[in-house]
């Protein structure tokens, strides 16, 4: 069993490995997103917010994924491009993986199995769903792809986590 988020590694858009520890002791909100989702305008919001506490040891990692109405069609740096210019995004944004089921990918069984994390026993269940992730890689909260990345419960949680 896993205790942390930083026992994982991921692969970010150019495919090279990517250690989790190396966001060890920030805040972090973990999101699976997609392209062409309605939440889609969501990029911006959490451009938003990451940009409001990025100087406060948080920062934001995308999850693009094609587990949702085939909603991510894009491949590699194509979504780098994507958000970066249609919706100026600064944070970092992995590789496509899967978020659910039994191919999903390690971080994300561990995020979602409360059996691996110790708190939280939800997987996503649409694109822009949201794992808070306190300083010491543990999962602290969820939050639904229908609530606003500028929601005052979510700034919240990440102000008392930052204190």
């Amino acid at each position: 069993m896993n205790n942390t988020i930083y026992d994982y590694r991921v692969r970010d858009l150019s495919g090279n490995e990517v250690s989790l520890k190396d966001y060890e002791g920030k805040v972090i909100l973990i999101v699976n997103t997609a392209s062409e989702c309605g939440f889609n305008n969501q990029f911006k919001e959490l451009e938003e917010l990451y940009q409001t506490y990025k100087n406060r040891s948080f920062i934001i990692l995308a999850f693009p994924s094609n587990d949702f109405g085939e909603q991510e069609p894009l491949m590699g740096n194509n979504i780098q491009l994507f958000c970066t210019v249609k919706y100026k995004t600064t944070f970092p944004i992995f590789d496509k993986i899967k978020v659910k089921g039994r191919d999903a990918n390690p971080l994300y069984y561990f995020l979602s199995n409360k059996a691996c994390n110790g708190k939280i026993d939800i997987a996503p269940k649409w694109n822009f769903h949201k794992y808070l992730i306190n300083a010491h890689g543990m999962v602290e909260d969820y939050f639904l792809p229908t609530t606003s990345p500028m929601n005052h419960r979510i700034r919240k949680e990440i102000e008392e986590l930052l204190e």
